[in-house]
């Protein structure tokens, strides 16, 4: 069941940054498996492919995922049902596995600035080196940012 206090507000914006976080039912740790987390990577880049969004960021924990995108079509909640619902349907495939994936919500937060916008893509890549999956910025093999891996220095990739 969706928690209300987590719709209360809610805004999409074409052409606004967010950075959404979604959690695996039970916290349990189904993208362990390399094949389930490339899943979830194969469909940020599907969405991007459809328009609905521009990837800028994002990162496929065990048990939960960060994706900092550019809204480019349609709501965070068109695209976040997108999501949840393939990820789901293949992952539980490939895992041989029958019921829910993901807790029902998931939460959004609207970047407001350049600045903030590398902070947050920075501090969702250090997110593996926080749980211990990693030890430097750019070696987990479930993340990839836009801008390069040398901390604190904005440079695009082209």
């Amino acid at each position: 069941m969706q928690n209300v206090r987590l719709l209360l507000g809610r805004r999409s914006s074409i052409g606004l940054s967010y950075i959404l976080t979604t959690v695996v039912d039970r916290r349990a740790p189904l993208f362990a498996n390399d094949a389930a987390a490339a899943l979830a990577i194969q469909e940020f880049q599907r969405l991007d492919q459809e328009g609905f969004t521009r990837s800028i960021a994002y990162v496929v924990m065990p048990d939960h995922i960060h994706w900092l995108l550019e809204l480019r079509a349609g709501t965070l909640e068109t695209v976040m049902k997108r999501f949840k619902s393939r990820t789901a349907q293949q992952a539980n495939r490939l895992l041989g596995r029958v019921g829910r994936f993901w807790q029902a919500c998931y939460h959004d937060h609207a970047i407001r600035s350049d600045e903030s916008l590398y902070r947050h893509a920075m501090y969702l890549m250090g997110n593996p080196i926080r749980a211990g999956l990693t030890t430097q910025l750019g070696q987990y093999r479930h993340a990839w940012c836009e801008w390069s891996s040398r901390p604190w220095v904005i440079e695009r990739r082209h």
